[in-house]
């Protein structure tokens, strides 16, 4: 059969893409006049654009048409919303940038008291992700359009709580020091692979969904469930060991920074 990889403009989507832009770009470009590259560089507004673009394949493009026919391109659309967007957004702000809203953030921080520790955007994160794949639930969102668009919001607020925790640009009280972001990233990753590896090896089809639909592109519901599980262990991988390299390379230069200070006090 063939597939169907027309663009959908969903209008719930097109107006959070414009609505992102319109409140990022002109704060860039503000900061940009009165503090210059220190406070708005380039890299941040092409991480930004990065993420509007992750934003717009997996709610715009073929991609979101294509997940209703097939499990793998739905698995891509998830990851880019859980880990891809999140990831890109807050690396594309700075303390600069954020200024505007730190106070109020470290309030609402404080106000949702464990809520904001970095233990329950694990819990979150873990819980999202085995939740929306109970069969169930992954049917009824695919079945739904109200249901498959809190199941987006679901996937893009555990993965903006969670990286936020690791990519923040501003200090806050639950600011993790040395090695902690590093078993918070492997905690997480090593709970979510085991799920991808369980969907890529389980012997039958789970989702009813799927397997009443006609094969595209020569795939079997099995097949096609295999290479989301694949595709699932595999990007929890890449992103776990970019992440795993870069938080060892930033907690060396936090002890440096620190046995400097040290030594100028001393």
């Amino acid at each position: 059969m063939a597939a169907d990889a027309s663009w959908t403009f969903d209008p719930g989507a097109v107006a959070l893409i414009g609505l992102a832009a319109a409140v990022y770009v002109p704060r860039w470009r503000r900061v940009r006049r009165t503090h210059g590259a220190r406070g708005a560089p380039v890299g941040r507004l092409l991480a930004f654009a990065g993420g509007v673009t992750a934003l717009i394949v997996a709610l715009v493009s073929p991609i979101d048409r294509l997940g209703e026919q097939l499990f793998v391109m739905h698995m891509a659309q998830h990851i880019l919303l859980l880990d891809i967007v999140p990831i890109l957004f807050i690396v594309s702000l700075t303390k600069v940038i954020m200024r505007p809203a730190t106070r109020r953030l470290n309030r609402l921080e404080r106000a949702a008291g464990p809520l904001a520790h970095p233990a329950f955007a694990v819990f979150l994160y873990v819980a999202v992700m085995w939740g929306w794949h109970v069969p169930a639930m992954y049917d009824a969102a695919l079945q739904h359009s109200t249901i498959h668009a809190i199941e987006h919001t679901c996937f893009m607020t555990a993965g903006l709580l969670y990286w936020w925790h690791v990519l923040s640009p501003i200090r806050t009280r639950t600011h993790m020091r040395g090695l902690a972001p590093v078993g918070y990233m492997l905690s997480t990753k090593l709970l979510v692979g085991i799920l991808g590896i369980a969907i890529t090896f389980a012997p039958d089809a789970l989702y009813d969904f799927y397997k009443h639909q006609a094969p595209v592109w020569g795939l079997d519901p099995t097949e096609d469930q295999a290479l989301a599980g694949g595709l699932m262990a595999l990007e929890q991988s890449i992103v776990m060991g970019i992440a795993l390299v870069w938080l060892f390379v930033r907690a060396l230069a936090e002890s440096e920074a620190e046995e400097q200070r040290a030594e100028r006090y001393a």
